[in-house]
């Protein structure tokens, strides 16, 4: 198990510092390439670039309520090394949280160190689909680490019913196999008994 919660560790350690450097050098570009509320079209105007700064959640919900997400996201990064990580039982779990975390943290540098000032700081979104809210690489990688992370729930869960049901049928075989040789063993003992009696 400690063997398991070392390489688990490695694993969610990892990816979460990839997620959040590659979310933070993307953003240092976009910042120094692009000014606030310009478009950079990529497929059109349902795809492109848009630069924006936004004091609340993912994908620009909850605006106003910077410090409440900071400590939000935060606490979730400490809980990730403290509390998830050692009931982490695949890979997919791991990867899941890793990616969440990964984007936690990617969003809470932004929170912790830029304008307009410390543990309030504005996250970079610039990632525009359609009508869909402005977002960045971080809050994709939270959402994606959601999706992997369910899926690895659901297939432990899978697994772990088809051992049951495993363990279930060869209870019953090895029972039914020891009622076969009961059996036989009395046909014997029948035979030997007619035999006598001849």
């Amino acid at each position: 198990m400690a063997t398991l919660t070392r390489r688990y560790g490695r694993l969610v350690l990892a990816v979460t510092l990839i997620v959040a450097v590659i979310d933070q050098v993307v953003k240092t570009l976009v910042l120094a390439n692009m000014s606030p509320g310009e478009k950079v079209p990529i497929v059109g105007d349902w795809f492109r670039f848009l630069l924006t700064f936004n004091s609340g959640a993912a994908f620009s919900m909850g605006e106003n309520a910077t410090w409440v997400f900071t400590t939000i996201q935060l606490v979730f990064i400490v809980a990730v090394f403290t509390y998830f990580l050692p009931r982490l039982t695949s890979n997919w779990t791991a990867i899941g949280v890793a990616l969440i975390a990964g984007g936690a943290l990617g969003n809470v540098i932004d929170r912790l160190f830029r304008a307009p000032g410390f543990f309030i700081g504005h996250v970079v979104d610039f990632i525009s689909v359609g009508s869909f809210a402005i977002f960045n690489i971080a809050d994709s990688a939270i959402t994606v680490g959601v999706v992997i992370f369910i899926i690895g729930v659901l297939l432990e869960e899978q697994g772990a019913e088809e051992e049951k049901s495993g363990k279930s049928n060869k209870k019953s075989t090895g029972k039914a196999g020891t009622e076969t040789t009961a059996d036989a063993t009395g046909e014997k003992v029948e035979e030997a008994a007619e035999e006598l009696g001849q």
